[in-house]
């Protein structure tokens, strides 16, 4: 029980190192330095999204706002450097705050309003895609401002320091999860709203929170990904939001909340990301990558379906 135990909880890892060596057989420059910069450079976005979902999903809730905000927010910061003349670093706090306003208005609609988790967000993601595209009318918003673009930008040596803020952003998530009073009353409401409300828990202001930080992390990707592209694109992947649910979730984050940990955001995030830029060097056709994606999040749920599962037979 133990050895399956630990199978299921480290799979993720398990995946990334096979994959990994499969890729590296079908084409040497896979496990070059050059390609694991591309893979860290890529992940950076995806896994501060990825920790975005993941905070809704510890509470049991799940924000599909995400890439919507990311867009939104962005422009937003955009807008303040070209139209008023903002300093970047104004530009920046802009683009953050509209992603914590925004997040927090979601929390609100779900711990207030009772609204359901799902539709609401995914109400919220459209509206803001759209209001994208109409401001922009589908244009892409040039970004020429040095200091914006430095993150996106900016080496040390022949390595770039966009992964650096990647994993500054992940170890504040495991120290604020592990060792503060709001990290644990987002597992207990996650785990059993009632009982986390009999123990004292603002149970109501906890989920207001988590979407907040939500928001925040999906403003803070849109930042970083601005400042990669040197501008604002409506267009992102459109299975992006997908792989920002999936990760989590193949990372050991489970759908009925209270459970997850932050190396499992992570590396659910290498995972994709290796999967991606792998099947690209081995000349997959485009057509099939998409069909791979739905894979991966079955497995996901076939993952998580184990681990509960596992928990329920152990509790016996």
């Amino acid at each position: 029980m133990n050895r399956r135990k630990f199978l299921l909880d480290n799979v993720v890892w398990i995946l990334i190192i096979v994959f990994s060596l499969l890729a590296g057989v079908l084409n040497p420059f896979f496990l070059s330095e050059g390609n694991l910069q591309n893979v860290l450079v890529q992940a950076t976005t995806l896994g501060v999204l990825v920790l975005a979902v993941s905070f809704t999903l510890l509470i049991g809730e799940i924000d599909l706002s995400v890439v919507g905000n990311l867009v939104f927010s962005g422009m937003i910061g955009a807008y303040a450097m070209q139209e008023y003349g903002a300093h970047w670093t104004v530009a920046v706090a802009v683009t953050v705050l509209t992603g914590t306003f925004i997040g927090a208005v979601n929390g609100y609609f779900v711990s207030y309003m009772r609204m359901n988790s799902l539709i609401a967000s995914l109400a919220m993601g459209l509206f803001l895609q759209g209001a994208v595209l109409g401001a922009t009318q589908a244009r892409t918003l040039v970004i020429a401002d040095e200091g914006y673009a430095y993150i996106g930008s900016a080496t040390i040596g022949t390595w770039p320091i966009m992964p650096v803020a990647l994993f500054v952003i992940y170890l504040a998530a495991h120290i604020v999860l592990a060792y503060s009073a709001w990290g644990r009353n987002l597992y207990a409401t996650g785990g059993n709203r009632r009982a986390a409300h009999a123990a004292g828990i603002n149970v109501r202001r906890a989920r207001l929170g988590a979407f907040a930080a939500s928001g925040f992390l999906a403003g803070l990707a849109g930042f970083l990904y601005a400042s990669y592209l040197g501008g604002v694109s409506v267009t992102v992947g459109s299975t992006t939001l997908l792989y920002a649910v999936a990760a989590p979730v193949i990372g050991g984050v489970s759908l009925l909340g209270g459970r997850g940990r932050v190396l499992g955001m992570l590396g659910g995030t290498l995972l994709i990301t290796v999967i991606q830029t792998g099947l690209q060097l081995i000349n997959v056709s485009a057509y099939y990558i998409q069909m791979i994606g739905g894979a991966m999040i079955l497995l996901a749920i076939a993952v998580d379906a184990f681990r509960v599962r596992g928990e329920e037979q152990g509790s016996v």
